[in-house]
């Protein structure tokens, strides 16, 4: 079946997001440059922030959710002995102070506080809603914001380089984090911990679950390519789903059951068993022999069920 006017090659596109973009601005440029509205993003990125941002071209967009969940890395700077409204370099400052006494032994100290599992109040110009409404819209209509902590887990928390700038300590540090851990409330914490407070000035994501920054292109790099007529760097989707989630084998009349909505029978042990290990999610990507990603299936009560198809019966293209 011929794809239809806006049925794009289904893929994921991996951008290196420059500064001063916002995630949406990326998507928006990417629609430019496809040729189409299926695009959509993982994980967003503030302005300030540049590095890896996951884009979904046509049914990829169905992968995106399992994107975002996974744990990510960055490379951050963190300055001590001043704080902003924003917890980064955009805000306002509102205090500062001489953190040119902070020893380098007590920074470590309250880095080890900060590392493994803990409880983190959000950012209050997070997008997180507040009876419907985005926290960050609040506190830009001068509304004081709290939210609510919540779990978080920092596996890594590793300083790379510390450097003194007179009033001010700036650390360079390498963090890896569970999905909705906020980097900047890091920094913020980081900085009462020692009581100079602190902010973020600069962040840089490297790696969302497997998939990293490392050879992406930059969108300046893309507009090139097409405009040489060079094909743009899609991961396709049945590659994309094996490096986002498990993989599980299907005979072709359990494919076309899985395409026609079907759950399947439980084979036994093997069923929910995939070829490789996921931390994240329970759901594996049904695979037929042709190496054709069919859908996402999820164990329930003993079947697997079809929780995304991504070629409906009568429409494989």
């Amino acid at each position: 079946m011929a794809r239809a006017a806006d049925d794009p090659t289904p893929g994921l596109l991996l951008v290196d997001k420059p500064q001063g973009l916002t995630s949406h601005d990326v998507v928006a440029r990417a629609r430019r440059l496809l040729g189409t509205r299926k695009v959509g993003h993982a994980g967003t990125l503030d302005p300030m922030a540049t590095g890896l941002l996951v884009l979904g071209i046509g049914k990829a967009t169905r992968l995106l959710t399992y994107v975002t969940g996974h744990d990510k890395s960055y490379e951050a700077t963190i300055r001590l002995g001043q704080s902003t409204i924003t917890d980064d370099a955009e805000g306002e400052v509102t205090t500062t102070a001489d953190a040119s006494g902070v020893t380098d032994e007590a920074v470590a100290a309250a880095i080890a506080a900060l590392t493994g599992d803990i409880s983190q109040v959000p950012s209050s110009v997070s997008a997180i809603k507040i009876n419907g409404e985005r926290s960050y819209a609040r506190v830009r209509a001068g509304e004081d914001v709290v939210l609510a902590s919540r779990p978080a887990t920092v596996s890594r928390f590793d300083t790379r380089e510390v450097r003194r700038e007179g009033l001010f300590l700036d650390l360079d540090v390498t963090v890896d984090v569970s999905s909705g851990t906020y980097v900047r409330a890091l920094a913020r914490d980081l900085g009462a911990a020692l009581g100079v407070g602190g902010h973020l000035t600069a962040l840089r994501r490297t790696r969302i679950g497997a998939l990293s920054v490392t050879g992406v292109h930059t969108l300046d790099e893309l507009f090139g390519m097409a405009d040489a007529g060079e094909a743009i760097p899609l991961t396709p989707l049945a590659d994309a789903a094996r490096e986002i989630l498990p993989t599980f084998a299907v005979t072709d009349a359990e494919a076309a059951s899985l395409s026609y909505g079907q759950s399947l029978a439980e084979r036994g042990a093997e069923l929910g068993e995939p070829s490789h290990a996921d931390d994240f999610v329970h759901d594996a990507v049904a695979v037929n022999p042709a190496g054709v990603a069919v859908a996402i299936m999820r164990r329930v009560k003993g079947k697997a069920k079809p929780v995304i198809v991504f070629e409906p019966a009568g429409q494989a293209s």
